[in-house]
């Protein structure tokens, strides 16, 4: 039977993209974005006249460098673990208890430096390790704050807050420390604390759901499982290898700027503060262009763009002699950095299930202080080889990454893609349309199985029964096949053609977008265990699909490759609708699912299948 469904023409056009700042008008973003600002401000004020303060009572560049030591070393040891908590406990307390704990820490330094100046490096110490259960929950809920659109925007602004301010506080820290009165940097960074703890108060975040008690045992077992996450996900495991000479060439890079400016640029001190109060100057300028048009490329295409460009810059840095024209290719360099930054938080964030997000976030903040400090280590061979020679170096590996990042898995999806899946999802019937559909015949079994090889594991009885009352779907573009909470009780697979799905949100938006091509097939958790359908899935060009009934797939469960196959997607993608905010399984889907593993009498088929 044929109906006619409605094309592109006769669909509502989308509206113009929203605007760069639309996402202060959420309520929630303006606190989450307004506390991090603040607190950012008081952290960097800490750290310079925490520096400042420990020159001046040992005048021991040594002792300084001990300092910036005492600030990572947490993170090399708490840091994975922490990513654990993040993903088993409410996020929005434990950031409230991370800034109430760092307020009363940093408040203390004052009082703690008149006994002993060592006790400086026990409070740093500590705060740090705070700092690393804060810094995973925020990049974690910040996907649940910002719709799919909206996440682009959100990361560029959160990157203005946390980089650009950094300015403000140094120059605090500076003032304050021509004026001799240095404690009171520490008193207003403990202010700051409080003030981000109640901005984050007000922020709604839905708390995770977790099921088993928290063991030495279950946190071990979560840390394997987050860590197979990171190395088992494609696109994550690229993003990581790319970005690994990228932050070792900017712990190289960070130390030898000073010596250089000051050594063989001839600049002075001030220059020196010029160019890094520039650099964070043209950082922000890059985050507000980003906002506007990072959606414009893929993100992979972003690093490439960002890693090339601060390459070159840096090459033209380490052989430049006028102090000006540094200062000038540094602050270019800094108006490069947010493209590739930016994009490394969506990638993450949008590729990444809710509740394993403080892990991955964690292990990237690990990866990046190790990196970080074997950069700052290796600068120790200017003292032997020419400063030009390793700026030269640190600059060639952001082009070594940029070339990588061309090369690597997933790194690539076309923009133009998503935003036609939010179009097609946006402006879709609302209900599930009707096809041409007839009997399956064997012939597309065939056409399926050069789509989808692990289908060849079934003999010609086996194929049989799993054709046996299934249909095929000849299906137009912008009808809606499935709709997200509609009871199911097939599977579909792609024989031709390409669809799009996504959750829907409450706020109308769209999250956990996919494209589904040739070979790929969805419907099965609603076909294994039951369940409701967890997407809508729309039509994105004219698709032949396979529809097998929720028995036949049952049938072919027993079969270990198609099992692993099944089951393996389905938990992929209950995982991505759980990120998404929606339901968990119920206990008797997850009897379901162990049943499932249980071989089951199959259904005869007709002898012939024709």
């Amino acid at each position: 039977m044929t109906e006619e469904q409605p094309g592109p023409e006769a669909a509502a056009k989308p509206g113009s993209p929203p605007s760069m700042f639309a996402i202060f008008r959420k309520r929630d973003f303006r606190f989450l974005w307004t506390g991090q600002l603040v607190s950012t401000i008081g952290s960097s004020l800490t750290d310079l006249a925490a520096g400042i303060l420990i020159f001046e009572r040992t005048h021991s560049a040594l002792a300084v460098g001990l300092m910036l030591m005492a600030t990572a070393i947490p993170s090399l040891i708490v840091g994975l673990v922490a990513g654990v908590f993040v993903d088993r406990f409410d996020r929005k307390k434990i950031m409230i208890a991370s800034d109430l704990i760092r307020a009363g820490l940093v408040v203390s330094i004052p009082f703690l430096i008149q006994i002993d100046i060592l006790l400086l490096y026990v409070v740093v110490l500590f705060a740090s390790a705070v700092k690393q259960f804060f810094d995973p929950a925020e990049q974690s809920v910040l996907p649940d704050v910002a719709s799919e659109e909206e996440l682009s925007a959100a990361n560029a602004f959160l990157s203005i807050s946390s980089f650009g301010s950094t300015a403000i506080g140094f120059a605090a820290a500076g003032f304050l420390a021509s004026t001799g009165d240095l404690f009171l940097a520490f008193y207003v960074d403990a202010l700051t604390f409080v003030i981000s703890a109640v901005c984050i108060f007000f922020v709604k975040i839905a708390p995770l759901m977790v099921d088993e008690a928290t063991s030495v045992r279950a946190v071990a077992s979560n840390l394997k499982a987050g860590v197979a996450m990171l190395f088992g996900t494609p696109i994550l495991r690229s993003t990581l290898i790319v970005f690994t000479p990228v932050l070792f060439a900017f712990g190289l890079w960070n130390v030898l700027l000073l010596p250089f400016a000051v050594g063989p640029l001839g600049g002075t001190e001030f220059e020196y503060g010029l160019q890094e109060g520039l650099t964070s100057l043209g950082f922000v300028a890059g985050s507000l262009l980003m906002a506007k048009y990072i959606d414009r490329l893929p993100e992979g295409t972003w690093m490439v763009i960002s890693f090339t460009a601060m390459g070159i810059a840096g090459i033209l840095y380490g052989l430049s002699s006028n102090i000006w024209i540094a200062i000038a290719l540094v602050m270019f360099s800094g108006f490069a950095q947010p493209p590739s930054s930016i994009s490394r938080s969506l990638v993450l964030q949008r590729n990444t299930p809710r509740e394993f997000r403080g892990r991955v976030f964690s292990a990237f903040f690990v990866s990046r202080d190790v990196l970080f400090l074997l950069g700052m280590a290796t600068a120790g061979l200017a003292d032997v080889v020419n400063i030009r020679v390793l700026i030269v170096i640190a600059s060639s590996l952001l082009i070594g990454a940029a070339i990588l990042a061309q090369l690597m898995p997933g790194l690539g999806r076309p923009a133009a893609e998503w935003r036609r899946a939010l179009q097609l999802l946006r402006t879709a019937p609302a209900t599930a349309g009707a096809a041409v559909v007839r009997p399956a015949l064997l012939a597309d079994f065939e056409r399926l199985l050069a789509r989808l090889p692990e289908l060849a594991a079934l003999d010609d009885r086996r194929r049989g029964q799993f054709l046996h009352g299934s249909l095929v779907r000849e299906v137009p573009p912008w009808m809606t096949v499935v709709k997200q909470g509609d009871a199911g009780d097939a599977a579909f697979f792609i024989i031709d053609g390409q669809l799009v799905a996504g959750t829907p949100a409450e706020d109308g938006s769209y999250r956990s977008l996919a494209t589904l091509g040739p070979g790929d097939f969805f419907g099965e958790i609603a076909a294994l265990t039951g369940s409701r359908r967890t997407a809508n899935v729309v039509a994105a060009e004219p698709t032949t699909l396979l529809e097998v009934p929720s028995a036949n797939l049952r049938g072919v469960m027993d079969v270990p490759s198609l099992s692993s196959l099944f089951l393996s997607a389905m938990t992929e993608r209950l995982t991505r609708t759980q990120g998404a905010d929606r339901p968990r399984l119920a206990a008797n889907d997850q009897e379901a699912l162990r049943d499932l593993r249980t071989p089951r009498p199959t259904v005869e088929a007709p002898a012939k299948s024709s």
